[in-house]
């Protein structure tokens, strides 16, 4: 299981820099609610072994037991909607010893590495454009996809289907049928809107449809668009440099005003635009977009496609859940309810995200030999 590794190889960037954010984030949820920080810092302990821990396996051995991951993330999937815990609507959490955990979290990397192995097998044995092929892979993928709309939890459909929409093309889609199915999803994307705005419609949810019609027409929908303009607030006032972690009370403060719910989660970048300003929010993002790309380059430089995949489609998630997360902050983007990678409060999101980042280090070190 753990072999002789070039430690020269170890993508120190990386670690050190998913550390780093997984620190301040934990400093930043402490100045938000001080209640949390131990949870978290307890989280970021564990963060750093599980990083540790993953990066010593081989990548090969983890993937060799990938029907067995996906079974059991299924069922885990299936026994959420039966025994877990209803938040706001919404059943996506069971609780283990005192700790509420969103399986769905996890799911992004199982569904990662499943599809990372799957489609390099495929690959080899050029399935991926066949018909069979794509009848496959849309089972395996419609399978989590659909248990996860069920909870219900648009924002991680959307973002899973984006990671694995990037991998299926990576590994070598045709454009023709890219051109295809493009032709389609278009066309459909207006009648979706068209059809949500219908009060009969059975789509979505009530809170999703007005989350969305919040984006689209905010003058009608003020009420749902609210916790984004108070978002936007904050972030505007931090100006040049911020206000810093702990303003005065003197100071004008949308945080100690509370003036956006649950900051410490999905609105978390809003706290970071306040306290540390323009500066602090362009070394912020200048931060997850080097992760992002050195997740990139270590898949480059893989021994093998399904290591490239691995890489690559972790880099996709940090990536994508990032800009889904900070297009919400910032009102670019209608409100899904994701955390920030490395920076919200949350196990399931920070320990999901490090075992990620493990898969990743221990393919740096598993490097094409030219």
């Amino acid at each position: 299981m753990f072999k002789k590794y070039n430690f020269k190889n170890y993508n120190f960037i990386i670690f050190i820099l998913a550390l780093f954010c997984m620190c301040s984030g934990a400093v930043i949820i402490q100045s938000v609610k001080e209640s949390l920080f131990v949870k978290q810092a307890i989280g970021v302990a564990a963060s750093f072994v599980i990083i540790i821990v993953i990066s010593m396996i081989d990548y090969h051995i983890i993937c060799n037991f990938r029907n067995v991951i996906y079974i059991v993330s299924m069922f885990v999937l299936a026994a959420v909607l039966l025994v877990g815990e209803n938040i706001g609507g919404a059943t996506r959490w069971v609780e283990l010893g005192g700790y509420q955990f969103q399986p769905s979290e996890f799911v992004k990397i199982v569904m990662i590495i499943f599809m990372s192995k799957l489609l390099s097998d495929m690959k080899e044995n050029n399935e991926i454009n066949t018909l069979k092929g794509i009848i496959k892979i849309g089972i395996y993928c419609g399978i989590p996809l659909l248990l996860i709309v069920i909870e219900p939890d648009l924002s991680t459909t959307i973002c899973i289907t984006l990671v694995l929409v990037t991998l299926i093309y990576l590994s070598g889609l045709s454009y023709k049928l890219i051109i295809t199915v493009l032709l389609i999803l278009i066309p459909l994307g207006s009648i979706f809107i068209w059809y949500i705005q219908k009060p009969d419609q059975k789509l979505l949810s009530g809170y999703q449809r007005d989350r969305i019609m919040s984006f689209i027409n905010p003058a009608e929908y003020s009420e749902g668009a609210e916790q984004q303009e108070n978002s936007v607030l904050a972030i505007g006032s931090g100006e040049l440099k911020g206000k810093g972690l702990y303003p005065d009370e003197k100071v004008a403060s949308v945080k100690n005003a509370k003036l956006v719910s649950e900051q410490q989660t999905d609105f978390i970048f809003s706290v970071i635009g306040e306290a540390f300003g323009f500066v602090g929010s362009v070394i912020t993002i200048g931060i997850i977009l080097v992760i992002v790309l050195q997740c990139i380059r270590v898949g480059r430089l893989a021994r093998d496609d399904c290591g490239q995949l691995i890489s690559m489609g972790v880099g996709c998630l940090i990536g994508y859940q990032s800009f889904l997360n900070i297009g919400v902050t910032t009102q670019l983007l209608p409100n899904t309810g994701l955390p920030l990678p490395f920076f919200s409060y949350g196990l399931s999101s920070l320990l999901s995200v490090s075992v990620g980042i493990g898969l990743v280090l221990n393919v740096s070190l598993q490097r094409r030999r030219y």
